[in-house]
């Protein structure tokens, strides 16, 4: 289990540094500049989506929540959309309208980061 933690790690780290730095040279490139930060949007969801899949690898371990445990990913995405909402709540609805380049660069984190995790977690459901 410790390794398998350790892998989640390494991979939404990975993810982290290779998309944000891929997004933030495009950005820098076409010399966008956005009203939020970009850090702040891949940290949040590279953090929660690592703090989902550990605990969904510790909780597979125990035998009455494990048949549950789609119902709780449901429940998690739903909470994710919410927290986000209520920390980015200024840089998603400004007074003005934003660009498409801003939603676009708040949209890519969010797929990057459900893709990865519900790939792990789909391997976590699976294994019994």
């Amino acid at each position: 289990m410790i390794k398998t933690i350790f892998l989640y790690f390494v991979v939404f780290l990975s993810v982290f540094f290779i998309s944000f730095y891929i997004n933030e040279k495009i950005l820098e490139n076409q010399g966008i500049s956005l009203p939020f930060s970009l850090l702040k949007v891949y940290l949040f969801h590279a953090g929660f989506s690592l703090l989902i899949c550990v605990n969904f690898k510790v909780f597979s371990f125990v035998d009455n929540i494990f048949p549950q445990l789609g119902f709780i990913y449901l429940a998690t995405i739903f909470l994710k959309i919410i927290l986000f909402t209520v920390f980015f709540y200024k840089s998603i609805f400004p007074e003005e309208s934003l660009s498409q380049t801003a939603r676009l660069s708040l949209l890519i984190p969010t797929i990057i980061f459900l893709l990865t995790e519900a790939f792990f977690i789909a391997k976590i459901l699976n294994k019994r």
